[in-house]
């Protein structure tokens, strides 16, 4: 599979809040992912896919919260994808600290600001198989905030871009 090439997106979502009946009560952080196993399912309905590891926080985390969004990247923001993919990787607050980001209308979660393309997402099904979850999503919105650059790719266990 390493000879397929893929695009590779940020999955964001903001946990819940640890009391939502407590107005005073801390909101929930912000995480994030890098995924290359994303795609289009349907355009009536508008329908994506994200496949995740089993276990893994964002899997858990989409478990509970139906809410999430997802950002396309470009080629110019391999740094990003580095950053939400490294295995031991410090909090997602400090990955987000720095990051330029919108909140999305319709989710709260953090879009990437100069992405390719922006995506919301409610999650209409989970699927097992096999080590991981496919995470089913009905677009809420989309956007397109840059024309500018090519998208990032995957491939060969590189990131890399068209050209």
């Amino acid at each position: 599979m390493s000879r397929l090439a893929a695009g590779v997106v940020l999955v964001t979502a903001q946990e819940p809040p640890l009391d939502p009946d407590d107005p005073y009560a801390p909101g929930g952080e912000d995480a994030g992912m890098t995924a290359t196993a994303f795609m289009s399912v349907s355009l009536d309905p508008p329908l994506v896919l994200v496949s995740l590891r089993t276990g893994s926080r964002m899997d858990d985390l989409l478990d509970e919260q139906p809410l999430w969004a997802v950002s396309v990247l470009a080629e110019h923001q391999r740094q990003i994808a580095g950053r939400f993919a490294m295995k031991g990787r410090i909090s997602d607050r400090l990955l987000f600290a720095d990051l330029p980001c919108d909140r999305g209308e319709a989710t709260g979660a953090p879009l990437v600001s100069d992405a390719l393309a922006t995506l919301e997402c409610r999650t209409e099904q989970r699927v097992e198989a096999g080590d991981h979850t496919l995470v089913i999503g009905h677009v809420l919105t989309a956007r397109v905030p840059t024309t500018e650059g090519g998208p990032l790719l995957y491939y060969r266990g590189r990131y890399r871009h068209l050209g």
